[in-house]
Order: C-alpha cells, then sequence, then structure tokens
C-alpha cells in the first residue's frame, strides 16, 4: 500500500507528528515488528523522534513493545497491537440497514456484521440499533469497549461540514435536521460522519486495489447515486461539504418529478428505488436489490433493458466528472457491483459518448472489489485519518 503525507499546513508542528506517526505505522504494517532503531533507519527519523511517538502510541495502545536484543545489544521491540489492540469502527446507515464493521491498525477486519432497518425508519431507530449491533460485535469478537479508537458513520444523504448537519437531499429524509453531536451522544463514542458515496471513495484508495491514486472518482447507484471524489490523495469536499450530488443532474428535460424539485435527474432513471417499482410492476411480489441482481444474471430481458437505460444515463453524468477533472480512475459501486460487466459495458458507452475522447480512453473504468462492505470499510478509514493514522484530511 502506497501512503502519502499530506497536510494543508505541512510546517505545523501538528501536521509533522501526524505525518511521523503515520510513517511509523506504516513502517510497522510492512515490515511488522521492529526494533526502535530499525524504525529510525527505515523513516528516516531520528531516534528520539521515534521514541517519543512509540511511547505516545503505547498508551494509547496502538502499539505493544517487549524488551529484546539486537546485535547482542538490548533494545525495545515494536509490534502493533493486532486484533488485540486499538481498532477503528465504521458503521454504514442505509434505507433498510445498519452495517458494523470493526477493523484493526494492520487493516485487517475483525468483524462485520449488518442487520436489516424498517423502511422509513427514523434516526434514534437506527442509532440504537447500531448500538445495539455494535456492542454485540465487540463482545462475540473479544474487542474491548476501551480500544476503540472512534467510530466512522456514513450516511446517504448531504452533510454540512459547517454545522455538521443532515441536510436536505438525504435518501433518508428523516434523517435531516440530525446533527453530529447527537449521533456522537448515543454512540459514547468519538465520532467522524460524512456522507456514504465520499466514503465509498476513501475505502477505494485506502483498503482497495487502488491505494495510492490521486485521482479517483466513487460513483455509489443505490436508493440514491452519488459520487464521491479524490484529489491529489485527499477527500474533496468542496466549499460546505456537498459534492458528488450527480443523482440530481438532470439527464431529461421533461423527465419525472424528482425528489429534489427538478425533473428528469439521473436518479429517476439509474436509482435502485426506480429499476425496483417499474420491475415489481409485473411481478407477483416485490422486488428487492438483490432480486435485480440474480435475474440480471439469468438474462431476464425486462431487467436487462433497464439496466442498459441507467447505465447508459449513468456514463453520461460520469462524462460530465471526466470532463470536468479527468480523474485516473471512476470506480462503480453499490448493491449492484455483482452485475460486473452487465453494468460496466452501458456506463462505458455513455462514457464514451459523451466525454472528450481522449479523457475517456484514459480513464479506467472498473467495478468496486470491497462490496457490499465498502462504506464502512472508509467509515473505518477516516476514524484512521482523523486521528492521525493515516494521512490526515483537509481542515
Amino acid at each position: 500500500m502506497t501512503t502519502r503525507y499530506r497536510s494543508r499546513n505541512p510546517g505545523s508542528q501538528t501536521a509533522l507528528r501526524q505525518s511521523n506517526q503515520q510513517r511509523i505505522i506504516t513502517s510497522l504494517v510492512s515490515g511488522g515488528p521492529s526494533t526502535q532503531a530499525e524504525i529510525s533507519r527505515n523513516t528516516g527519523l531520528s531516534n528520539a523522534t521515534v521514541s517519543n511517538i512509540v511511547k505516545a502510541l503505547a498508551e494509547r495502545g496502538i502499539v505493544s513493545t517487549a524488551p529484546t536484543t539486537s546485535s547482542g545489544r538490548r533494545a525495545l521491540s515494536v509490534s502493533l497491537s493486532g486484533e488485540n489492540g486499538a481498532v477503528a469502527v465504521g458503521i454504514d446507515f442505509g434505507r433498510r440497514h445498519v452495517r458494523v464493521l470493526v477493523a484493526g491498525l494492520d487493516y485487517q477486519v475483525i468483524a462485520s456484521e449488518a442487520v436489516e432497518l424498517p423502511l422509513g425508519h427514523s434516526a434514534s431507530v437506527a442509532l440504537d440499533a447500531a448500538s445495539r449491533l455494535l456492542a454485540s460485535v465487540l463482545e462475540s469478537s473479544g474487542v474491548s469497549p476501551s480500544l476503540v479508537l472512534g467510530i466512522g458513520v456514513g450516511i446517504p444523504g448531504p452533510i454540512d461540514r459547517r454545522s455538521e448537519t443532515v441536510i436536505e437531499g438525504a435518501i433518508l429524509p428523516e434523517w435531516v435536521g440530525i446533527t453530529h453531536a447527537q449521533i456522537e451522544a448515543r454512540l459514547n463514542y468519538p465520532v467522524y460522519i460524512d456522507n456514504d458515496a465520499n466514503l465509498g471513495a476513501l475505502a477505494e484508495v485506502t483498503w482497495g486495489p487502488h491505494s495510492g491514486t490521486d485521482n479517483l472518482v466513487f460513483v455509489k447507484i443505490g436508493s440514491g447515486i452519488g459520487a464521491g471524489l479524490i484529489f491529489n490523495g485527499l477527500p474533496f469536499g468542496g466549499n460546505i461539504g456537498v459534492t458528488g450530488e450527480i443523482g440530481h443532474t438532470p439527464v431529461h428535460d421533461h423527465g419525472l418529478l424528482c425528489r429534489c424539485g427538478n425533473r428528469g435527474c439521473l436518479e429517476t432513471v439509474a436509482s435502485t428505488t426506480v429499476m425496483i417499482e417499474l420491475l415489481s410492476r409485473t411481478s407477483p411480489t416485490t422486488v428487492a436489490t438483490t432480486d435485480i441482481v440474480r435475474a440480471a444474471l439469468a438474462g431476464d430481458h425486462a431487467t436487462l433493458r433497464i439496466i442498459e437505460d441507467a447505465g447508459l444515463a449513468v456514463g453520461r453524468s460520469v462524462a460530465a466528472i471526466v470532463n470536468l477533472v479527468n480523474p485516473a480512475i471512476v470506480v462503480i459501486g453499490g448493491p449492484l457491483a455483482g452485475l460486473g460487466e452487465l453494468l460496466l459495458d452501458p456506463v462505458r458507452r455513455g462514457l464514451n459518448v459523451y466525454a472528450v475522447p481522449m479523457l475517456s480512453e484514459t480513464t479506467e473504468l472498473v467495478m468496486s472489489s470491497l462490496g457490499e462492505q465498502a462504506e464502512a470499510l472508509g467509515a473505518s478509514a477516516l476514524v484512521l485519518r482523523q486521528t492521525g493514522l493515516l494521512s490526515p484530511l483537509p481542515l
């Protein structure tokens, strides 16, 4: 994994310490248990700097130390605490589910579980379910609650970072007005919140095969459609934290009325909500997202036609992003990821039609390999970044 050390204020003492701390952790991730002298050689940091940071990390339970010998001399061996040490928790709230994921500092997933939520659930109901599931997951995996560094929370909707409040436009309208402080008070841990598509992008450059990629766009196709943006190695949040709302980009001037108030938005032709509505008209039972994937893979003509139309529309919107910011990679994620090329092919054709040829030819379009855990993985990575264990997020 390639880790990049960046900060908006690289000369500050805090930024320098975060960068040095991450260099030490990265050295331990890649090289395993090492003496302080070996860490100093691997990172280029002075022995005194390594000693001070190792002491601070040991006090937080992030690393463990033990006496050893090196070249016949007494030394101190340092190792990541692993699955019995500090952990980061990611929680992904969806329209019908909540997922809790626990990850160690060695980038290993210790546990991941999800439970269903009722359609139209309130934030209170969802947070209660998440709290119970977190307690259960920690207990079953043998992780002490005291070792939780913090919780990253993904919400399918825009979040105004000025007030850290869920605002209009969320797939979960019952969550509009919910604040960071309310979520933190209910979960009783340090909490960091972000939009689910943003966390999908963060997961791709932290956990996925595209780690180290400087410019990446993650497009989540679900009940809503949004894009997470990674520019110059960092998540891009724009002016107030609301970016990538491509689901509300008009693709048909006289199309259906969208929940945002406009007509013909991408979500009215390509969201899983619309697909479910269309396919349920001719089905004796309500169609689920898993049914869409299963029917498409089985070659059902009606399902394939809906996916074709949706993919072309998504490709058109992706082309607008590609023309504007020229990313190296566009990753398609969400609950339809299991469709693979059945969805990627029409998206690619839409991209090729509407993007500048040179840009479409040099932009890699792939399906996410992180599956249903993508947003929760990104949420756990958010904790590691905010606590200084990965490159810090921009202020």
